[in-house]
């Protein structure tokens, strides 16, 4: 997966977060079970999509290959500290 197919996967995530928040502001009620399963999903594949790009572009700027990089699972993403 390269940097550009990244990002358009990151934009995808991002505009369906946006149109479950939206809706359930919409109806004033909220993100409740399913949808808010759906946000804490998208909220882990988001995480899971910025942690490889940055390690995408860290490899190319210390001249490594960024290619050599592959996505981590969502549980080991997620526990690192912001």
């Amino acid at each position: 997966m390269d940097d550009k197919t990244i990002l358009n996967r990151i934009s995808e995530l991002v505009d369906e977060e946006h149109k479950l928040r939206a809706d359930a502001q919409a109806h004033e009620s909220g993100t409740e079970g399913d949808a808010s399963e759906r946000l804490r999903a998208l909220e882990e594949s988001l995480d899971q999509c910025w942690d490889l790009l940055r390690r995408r572009r860290a490899a190319r700027q210390s001249h490594g290959d960024p290619d050599s990089q592959g996505e981590r699972p969502k549980p080991e993403v997620e526990r690192y500290l912001q």
